[in-house]
C-alpha cells in the first residue's frame, strides 16, 4: 500500500487523506451497483491507502451509509474519517405520498426534507444506527442550494430554517464530541459563497464546480474560505463522468447530458492531456488538489477496477509544462491553478 498525503480540514485536528472516496454512486440512484461490486470497491480503497469517506442518508436511502457502514464500523476509530449529512430524514416508501423528486434504485425508504434543528438532530441519530458508528468526524447540511430547490421562496424558506435550526445543531454536536467539524455539502457556487458569508462552518464540500470543465468556485468560494480558513472537499471532480472517459455525445455532464460545446471543450482537453502523455482523468485529479484551501478530492468509484484506476490516476505526475498549455488555451484561467508546482 502507497501511503496517500493528509491535508488539515480548515482549523479543525481533522486530517484527511488528499484523495477520499464518494460514496454516492453505491447508493444506487443512477445505475444499479451489486452488494459484491460495492464492497470491492470500499475495499480497493481502504487497501489503497484512502481514508476519507464521505456519504449521506439520500444516497439510495440509506443504502450508502449501510455499506459504508460495513466497511468501517469494526476498524479502529481514530484510522479514517467520515462525514455524512443532514437536511433530509428518511422514512418508510409509502407510494401514496411519495415525496417530489423520488428516485429509483435506493432502498424502500422516502427522504423529506427537513432543515430544523429536530430534523437534524433525528437525522444524525439514523445515520449512526445504519454505519454503526457512534461519532462522526465530519457533518454537513446537504443540498443547501437553488440547484436543487428551484422555487425561490421554498429555497429562501430551507436556507432560514437550515440557518436557524440544523447549523445550529450541528455547532451543538460540535461542543458535545459528536462530531468534529461541520459544514455544508453543496452543488453550485453562488450558494455556497452566500453560505460562507452567513454562517461559520469547518468545510464546504462542493461537487462538481473546481474542475477543468467548472471553475465557477473560483470566483468567490475560494476567495472566501482561504480568507475564513474553511477546507473546501472537491466533490465531482470528473463532472459526473465527462471527463473520466473519452468525450462522446451523450456523455455525463452535471448529472445531466454535456451540451455539444461542453463535450467539444473536453475532446480537446483529451488532446492537450495526450499531448503531454497523460491521462485526462489524471489531471482532472490532480487539479483541484493544486489549490491550497483544498483538503481532499472525492471521486465515486463503482467497483474495484474503478477504484484500482482512481488510485493510478492519483499516482501520475502532471508535468507543469500541461498546466502552462492549458492556461495558455483558455481551460484554466490563470488564478485557478495555485500552488507553484502547478504553475512550473
Amino acid at each position: 500500500m502507497t501511503a496517500i498525503a493528509r491535508r488539515r480540514l480548515g482549523r479543525t485536528a481533522v486530517h484527511v487523506t488528499e484523495l477520499g472516496f464518494g460514496a454516492a454512486p453505491l447508493g444506487g440512484f443512477r445505475g444499479a451497483v451489486p452488494q459484491a461490486d460495492a464492497m470491492g470497491a470500499l475495499d480497493a480503497a481502504w487497501d489503497g491507502g484512502i481514508r476519507y469517506f464521505d456519504t449521506s442518508p439520500f444516497y439510495g436511502y440509506g443504502r450508502s451509509e449501510l455499506r459504508v457502514g460495513a466497511l468501517l464500523r469494526d476498524r479502529p476509530r481514530d484510522a479514517y474519517v467520515i462525514s455524512t449529512k443532514v437536511g433530509r430524514v428518511l422514512r418508510p416508501f409509502d407510494a401514496q405520498r411519495r415525496s417530489p423528486g423520488w428516485r429509483a434504485g435506493g432502498l424502500p425508504f422516502d427522504a423529506d426534507f427537513d432543515y430544523g434543528y429536530d430534523g437534524a438532530m433525528r437525522s444524525v441519530e439514523q445515520s449512526m444506527l445504519r454505519t454503526g458508528i457512534p461519532r462522526f468526524d465530519v457533518l454537513l447540511v446537504h443540498d443547501l442550494d437553488t440547484f436543487i430547490h428551484k422555487d425561490p421562496d421554498a429555497f429562501e424558506d430551507h436556507y432560514r430554517t437550515a440557518l436557524d435550526g440544523a447549523l445550529r445543531a450541528l455547532h451543538d454536536l460540535r461542543a458535545q464530541g459528536v462530531t468534529r467539524a461541520i459544514g455544508a455539502g453543496m452543488n453550485e457556487a453562488p450558494t455556497t459563497a452566500r453560505l460562507l458569508r452567513d454562517a461559520d462552518l469547518d468545510c464546504v464540500l462542493l461537487a462538481g464546480r473546481l474542475t477543468l470543465l467548472d471553475q465557477t468556485a473560483c470566483d468567490e468560494v475560494v476567495p472566501l474560505c482561504a480568507a475564513r480558513g474553511v477546507a473546501l472537499v472537491a466533490g465531482g471532480p470528473f463532472n459526473s463522468g465527462i471527463l473520466a472517459a473519452p468525450a462522446v455525445p451523450g456523455a455525463a455532464y452535471h448529472y445531466a447530458t454535456a451540451p455539444d460545446d461542453v463535450v467539444l471543450r473536453a475532446r480537446a482537453l483529451e488532446r492537450l492531456a495526450a499531448e503531454h502523455g497523460v491521462p485526462l482523468p489524471a489531471a482532472a485529479l490532480a487539479f483541484a488538489l493544486t489549490c491550497p484551501v483544498v483538503a481532499s478530492v472525492i471521486p465515486g468509484p463503482r467497483s474495484a477496477a474503478e477504484q484500482a484506476q482512481i488510485l493510478d490516476w492519483h499516482r501520475t505526475p502532471i508535468p507543469a509544462a500541461f498546466w502552462r498549455d492549458a492556461v495558455s488555451a483558455g481551460f484554466v484561467a490563470p488564478a485557478a491553478v495555485f500552488t507553484q508546482g502547478a504553475q512550473g
